[in-house]
């Protein structure tokens, strides 16, 4: 596990946010320590690449921000594709399937390589999070093996990775996709 150094735990927002919302004395550098990596370890990298979905969170130039959806494609039999691939501890891939050709996050990545990816199992309510920086990387045949439906991949830096507090996540089941749901994608 690599450790944080201290000033980079909190932002001055945060920091602020806590003494003025009376929780400053919150989190010693011990807890901080304990919650906060900048890597992903064999565990978690493990257990990340099983869900079936995330939520990314880019920002423009301009610090604009925009959220959106990532979920798994399927072969023609029904079967997922995986959701994403860690590389390394400190790096993750993930791939970039046709849309709505507005690319809105790909547009974000190429004027601010922040990143900010919210894991959430809902089965097992638990809530992860990954925050780095972002590439895109537009050569097809580079992770073709695993994500043959794929128009190009995003490569993360690990620069955070932490879960987050069970509370109030809804226990909810996934239900398998119908055929027809299928034929939509």
């Amino acid at each position: 596990m690599a450790e944080i150094p201290p000033d980079d735990w909190l932002h001055e927002g945060e920091r602020e946010a806590q003494r003025r919302f009376g929780a400053d004395d919150a989190w010693d550098a011990a807890g901080l320590s304990a919650m906060f990596r900048d890597t992903v370890p064999p565990a978690l990298a493990a257990y990340l690449e099983g869900l079936p979905f995330f939520f990314i969170a880019t920002a423009d130039a301009q610090g604009a921000c925009d959220c959106s959806f990532r979920g798994r494609e399927h072969d023609a039999s029904g079967r997922p594709y995986p959701l994403l691939k860690v590389l390394d501890e400190r790096h993750l891939v993930f791939p970039d399937y046709a849309g709505n050709r507005l690319y809105n996050s790909l547009g974000n990545m190429l004027v601010n390589g922040h990143i900010g990816m919210l894991f959430v199992d809902f089965e097992r309510r638990n809530r992860f999070r990954v925050n780095g920086l972002a590439e895109i990387v537009e050569d097809r045949a580079a992770h073709a093996d695993l994500w043959p439906l794929a128009q190009r991949y995003i490569r993360v830096t690990v620069e955070q990775a932490y879960g987050n507090c069970k509370a109030r996540i809804p226990r909810m089941s996934l239900l398998p996709a119908t055929d027809s749901e299928l034929q939509d994608e």
